[in-house]
């Protein structure tokens, strides 16, 4: 056979291939640091067998386990919806890991001395976990991307303790409590901590108990994100400890109909229709985001509220600026921190404000 008749075969064969969508999948053979994992294998075995800046490309199919990544620079790559990862069925005398253990579906965590950096985690569903869809402490530079987080107990996607995460092009529903949840610790009090300029980002987040949550931390962005059919949108956390949670922006979301009722918890009274809530945050940036139809008759109902925190920390130097903020009761803008200073309603687009005036003429 001609050597130009055989180049003519193989390439037709890579275009049958990557018809099928099989190209994009490597073969261990040929493709040194890749491990491909295929129904009825172990995805935590694949994580473990791997070396730093390895990729773990998980084929299509639903996985019942959790997976524990401790180790740096690693890719965990699905097939999108139809790679699924979900609880194991529980068996008398199985020996589960620590990220099942703890309800969780994906775990990537690090040390205060030694954290996990830049893992990526992409294109695959966690569905279904008693704690957490995937969950992060202790990591830099994290990835998550094209990840969906569904009908988990507490969030979806969450990070503590960590630095310069990425969070971007997830679908966050159904989860217990927020769909993105960004915090300095869940565990002990402290100062808001540094995040390095973590970004949320072009998320798809409803049907939560809140959309975003971020708490205690400082330097974020929470950007170009659809935020729909939770009980409150955004909320921005902060307490009286210092440093003061703030210096982040929020911009460029849609806030839309976050009206389901949330009945209160042992750290929040009962939430509907929130649109963003700032309580407790310092020189944070609220910028043009389109918050409409958010109603409800709770405390924190309405379209861009400040808020005193729940231990009474006030809210200081922040700019809601440039806003379209429309349908929301019982007002489109309320500043109900009447202690706070320094706070400014700049040109926003409204119908109702508490106290009156703040909407642009």
């Amino acid at each position: 056979m001609s050597r130009k008749r055989l180049t003519r075969l193989v390439g037709a064969a890579a275009g049958t291939a990557t018809a099928l969508g099989l190209a994009t999948v490597p073969s261990t053979a040929s493709a040194p640091g890749h491990h491909v994992v295929r129904p009825g294998d172990s995805i935590q075995s694949a994580v473990d067998a791997a070396r730093a800046g390895d990729t773990i490309v998980v084929l299509p199919g639903t996985y019942r386990e959790s997976v524990l990544i401790t180790k740096p620079g690693l890719t965990l790559q699905g097939a999108g919806d139809r790679t699924v990862i979900a609880p194991a069925v529980a068996k008398a005398g199985a020996a589960d890991g620590t990220c099942a253990k703890a309800g969780n579906g994906i775990c990537v965590i690090g040390t205060k001395s030694r954290t996990v950096d830049d893992v990526s985690i992409r294109s695959l569903t966690v569905s279904g976990f008693a704690r957490n869809g995937v969950w992060a402490s202790w990591t830099d530079s994290l990835s998550v991307r094209d990840v969906t987080s569904k009908e988990n107990g507490t969030w979806g996607i969450a990070q503590e303790r960590s630095t310069r995460g990425h969070l971007r092009g997830n679908t966050a529903t159904g989860n217990g409590d927020a769909g993105i949840f960004v915090a300095n610790s869940v565990t002990e009090e402290g100062g808001a901590t540094d995040t390095g300029g973590t970004l949320i980002q072009d998320n798809a987040l409803s049907d939560n108990r809140i959309g975003v949550t971020v708490r205690r931390v400082r330097n974020l962005a929470v950007e170009g994100n659809r935020i729909t059919g939770n009980c409150s949108g955004v909320f921005v956390v902060g307490d009286e400890s210092r440093p003061a949670a703030g210096s982040m922006t929020v911009s460029g979301n849609q806030v839309l109909e976050n009206n389901r009722f949330c009945a209160a918890t042992e750290r929040l009274s009962a939430i509907q229709g929130s649109g963003i809530v700032l309580t407790g945050s310092e020189k944070t940036v609220v910028r043009d985001n389109v918050v409409r139809g958010n109603a409800g008759t709770t405390a924190h109902s309405g379209g861009i509220l400040l808020f005193k925190s729940f231990v009474g920390a006030l809210n200081t130097d922040n700019t809601i600026s440039g806003n379209l903020v429309r349908d929301n009761r019982p007002a489109d803008l309320a500043d109900r921190d009447t202690s706070g200073t320094g706070n400014t309603f700049v040109s926003n687009e409204c119908g109702t404000s508490v106290p009156a005036g703040m909407c642009a003429q």
